[in-house]
């Protein structure tokens, strides 16, 4: 007889979502899946808007990464003015969006990881939480609560909100940066280095005690990408499109958003309201791909700051070749977080930082524009079409958490088959499971979308839970 295992819901995610684990007559593992159980349609309640209101709009599908969306949409809607933004505008929001991928991550890393990392897999759930976290190991917890606060606070001075700021618009940014709030930012540095060197030192620590967790999380081959310059730095708000190979070749290079979907085409499972991105010429699920910080940093070169690009050349000696356990994204995330703190430092002392000429001013002068940014977890593309008076007609949103769907279902499956062995398991072992999602940080209120033919199942229940109906679109 089979059986399934359900966890449901996913602990320490952000959004809602579930794993399966299917077991044969034996209590073998045939297969898992992880589901993400929330749809929603911004793509769709978004035509009939004028374009110039994207940007402010498709924050509002985040509240962790609203910056990548602001930023992402402002660009695909300048690609419809057809226009270039002052240097300043763009020094600024490269600036906003290190600020958000350091909160990001810090939140990611401290409160939804480090439960597993400085506690145990095996700990007490009920003290797997950052209050845990700050009771038993007092400096990480305070450095990592720290570290959210400066991304947040530099969010709420730059864009006078510290969620869903309306600061990005098409064409640049709406104020110049005032001299007193870059001065209050460069003092919230030293406080920020010394709590990502102290989160460094104490990961290192203990990596090598995951060494079991690190072989079976999803640990695998597969197609990398993301954003870099053309001195191969990585870079998060500018830059190109890179698609490398499990060994570290150059698959595609240079793809610009306009791009995008020539190259990136998007597959649906029935199972989950997330659809699963691939590489076109390798087709689906061969041409699968991982995006976010493990993905940077083996495609990058150089970080392009000296600190970073010390723990950048350390990080590559973990593999010959790109590093392919996603545990080791929980490392990529730190390095990210010491290169936003060092880039945005080096930001505050360009010359030109100041200016008042943050925004340039245009109507529509095409009829398609695409824009792509990186978000904390990888590669946002946003794709829009307008009709002669500005108003969208048609949306298209590529989101991280969809590029790593496929890795993540599995290394769901990887781990669940070394987990669960005779149809038995301990609550450590499917933690481990759950585990194994935490490390993409993916964020699934953001990733699930209606443009084309989504799965969906509506359930007719009675007042007593009966289900009277069930109607299902595969």
């Amino acid at each position: 007889m089979t059986q399934t295992i359900t966890i449901d819901p996913v602990t320490r995610l952000e959004g809602h979502g579930k794993i399966t684990i299917q077991l044969n007559g034996q209590g073998e593992v045939e297969d898992a899946h992880f589901h993400v159980t929330q749809v929603r349609g911004f793509e769709r309640f978004s035509q009939g808007r004028p374009f110039y209101e994207m940007p402010s709009l498709m924050a509002r599908i985040c509240g962790i990464c609203p910056v990548s969306h602001l930023i992402a949409s402002a660009k695909a809607c300048e690609a419809i003015m057809a226009v270039r933004i002052p240097h300043t505008a763009a020094q600024l929001r490269r600036m906003l969006n290190l600020a958000q991928m350091v909160q990001s991550h810090a939140l990611s890393f401290f409160y939804l990881s480090s439960p597993d990392l400085l506690l145990g897999m095996d700990s007490d759930p009920a003290m797997r939480h950052i209050f845990g976290v700050v009771g038993a190991k007092p400096e990480l917890g305070r450095a990592g609560i720290a570290l959210r606060r400066f991304g947040q606070h530099i969010i709420e001075l730059l864009g006078n909100k510290r969620i869903h700021p309306g600061w990005v618009v098409p064409g640049g940014v709406t104020e110049p940066l005032a001299a007193a709030k870059r001065d209050e930012i460069l003092a919230m540095l030293p406080e920020a280095y010394a709590g990502i060197k102290l989160a460094l030192i104490a990961y290192k620590q203990i990596a090598d005690t995951f060494k079991p967790e690190i072989e079976v999380f999803a640990n695998f081959p597969s197609l990398y990408m993301g954003l870099v310059n053309e001195d191969d730095s990585v870079e998060f708000t500018d830059g190109a499109l890179r698609l490398i190979d499990a060994q570290g070749n150059v698959v595609e290079d240079g793809i610009t958003a306009n791009r995008f979907t020539e190259v990136i085409g998007e597959a649906v499972e029935p199972y989950s309201y997330t659809k699963f991105a691939y590489y076109k010429p390798l087709g689906y699920p061969e041409g699968s791909y991982r995006v976010g910080p493990l993905a940077r940093l083996n495609i990058a070169k150089t970080m392009g700051t000296p600190l970073a690009d010390v723990e950048l050349a350390e990080f590559k000696q973990l593999a010959v070749g790109p590093v392919q356990g996603s545990f080791h994204y929980h490392h990529a995330r730190l390095v990210d977080i010491l290169y936003g703190i060092e880039k945005i430092e080096q930001i505050l002392t360009d010359p030109l930082i100041l200016d008042k000429h943050v925004r340039a001013v245009a109507g529509v002068n095409r009829l398609e524009g695409a824009g792509q940014a990186e978000a904390p977890r990888g590669t946002l593309h946003h794709h829009y079409k307008v009709d002669e008076n500005g108003l969208i007609t048609w949306a298209n949103l590529v989101i991280a958490t969809g590029q790593n769907n496929n890795a993540m279902n599995k290394g769901v499956l990887q781990a669940a088959k070394h987990y669960v062995k005779d149809g038995k398991f301990t609550e450590g072992m499917l933690n481990r499971v759950e585990a194994v999602v935490r490390t993409f940080d993916p964020c699934l209120s953001c990733s699930t979308h209606a443009f084309g033919q989504m799965p969906l199942a509506v359930s007719l229940l009675s007042a007593d839970g009966e289900v009277m109906d069930r109607v299902i679109r595969s």
